[in-house]
């Protein structure tokens, strides 16, 4: 069923779709960020996704446009439901459209990629941090943030020196093992 809605997609907006995926019956449409606000409204309006599952982004560190927005939606009813995404890139001073407006839901997931990114979104009226404390001057989820992570001035909040990584709860152990072994919750049942 996603197929045929990659094929309405290029139906309806010809080039602005520059490029479709299919992996493992999974579709995706890579589109123009210019028209990314009105195709996903021809999605839920047109095509039936009526429900917006999760939005993500992708940092390309060193490449330009640096950003990538990912959409997936969900198509629910007749006993299953049909997934679909939509991606766009997204230049490092660009905004992203807010899709706040076409699914209200949205707001929230937004807000979690301005806090984490910093990319902030045309149309969403509240840009208030969500994971983070307000004031917190960084953007933890960008590859060019310090795995280390940054000293917080702000001891009665968080870390007042940098958290430690040896030995901590999401390091790997360096080892010749399989994956099961290296794995940071493998130490829990030694």
């Amino acid at each position: 069923m996603s197929a045929s809605s990659i094929d309405a997609l290029k139906s309806t907006f010809g080039e602005s779709v520059l490029d479709t995926v299919e992996f493992r019956d999974e579709h995706t449409a890579i589109v123009e960020k210019d028209r990314a606000l009105e195709i996903l409204t021809h999605c839920r309006d047109e095509l039936g996704y009526d429900y917006l599952l999760d939005i993500s982004s992708l940092d390309h560190f060193g490449e330009e446009p640096r950003w990538e927005m990912v959409y997936e939606l969900y198509q629910l009813g007749n006993g299953g439901y049909t997934h679909l995404r939509i991606k766009y890139k997204l230049a490092e001073d660009d905004k992203a459209p807010s899709v706040s407006k076409v699914w209200p839901t949205a707001e929230w997931h937004e807000r979690e990629v301005y806090d984490m990114m910093g990319i902030e979104f045309d149309g969403l009226a509240d840009h208030r941090r969500i994971l983070m404390w307000e004031g917190f001057p960084y953007f933890p989820l960008r590859k060019d943030f310090p795995l280390a992570g940054r000293p917080s001035e702000m001891p009665d909040v968080a870390f007042s020196d940098r958290a430690p990584l040896a030995g901590g709860p999401f390091v790997t152990s360096p080892t010749s093992e399989s994956t099961v072994h290296r794995e940071p919750r493998s130490r829990e049942m030694d």
